[in-house]
């Protein structure tokens, strides 16, 4: 395990690929066909990130047809160990999620940003009428973040650098679960 800094690694079974990994077993399960594509594009450097990306999430789309499109980080704001924002819900605790949405303000092409916000926005109104805590306030920004390539594409930032990898496992039971009950109305 290569680690950098106190809340980064670069092995899958410690990141929040694994995260995605959980996601996608819990998507399966309701009978959603989805491709988790755990190819790094912050390290060893953050910037260029999203060009990188572009490129990965060009190249799946090419093959794995989508509009819905979840790009799953968790947030490292600051380098604050300790922030750990959680709900309980039942027995588990879990890592609070969070949308960050782009806009076409920052001047780039971005035609689905009303469309992506729709989404984000139903998403939210059901987690919060089932889950009440599971997000956190979205943020809206005026980036694309790669948002523009479907009509359904979203960050979705799972914890922070306190939570622990248990946490942010349990809030893909319950995201999953969200997006089951809304597909119909997607």
């Amino acid at each position: 395990m290569k680690k950098h800094g106190t809340y980064r690694t670069t092995d899958l079974n410690y990141s929040v690929a694994r995260v995605g990994d959980e996601l996608q077993k819990f998507l399966t399960d309701f009978g959603f066909n989805v491709n988790h594509n755990k190819t790094y594009h912050d390290y060893p450097a953050y910037t260029g990130s999203y060009t990188r990306s572009l490129a990965t999430v060009q190249g799946e789309l090419n093959s794995f047809n989508s509009d819905i499109i979840i790009d799953l980080h968790r947030d490292a704001i600051g380098s604050k160990e300790t922030y750990a924002p959680m709900v309980k819900i039942g027995d588990d605790y879990c890592a609070q999620l969070m949308f960050v949405m782009g806009t076409n303000g920052g001047g780039l092409n971005h035609p689905n940003w009303e469309n992506n916000l729709k989404f984000a926005v139903k998403i939210q109104e059901k987690a919060n009428k089932i889950y009440p805590g599971l997000f956190k306030p979205m943020i809206l920004r005026n980036s694309r973040y790669n948002q523009h390539l479907g009509k359904a594409a979203c960050i979705i930032e799972v914890g922070a650098t306190g939570n622990t990898l248990d946490q942010a496992i349990n809030s893909m039971k319950y995201l999953a679960n969200v997006f089951n009950e809304v597909k119909n109305e997607v």
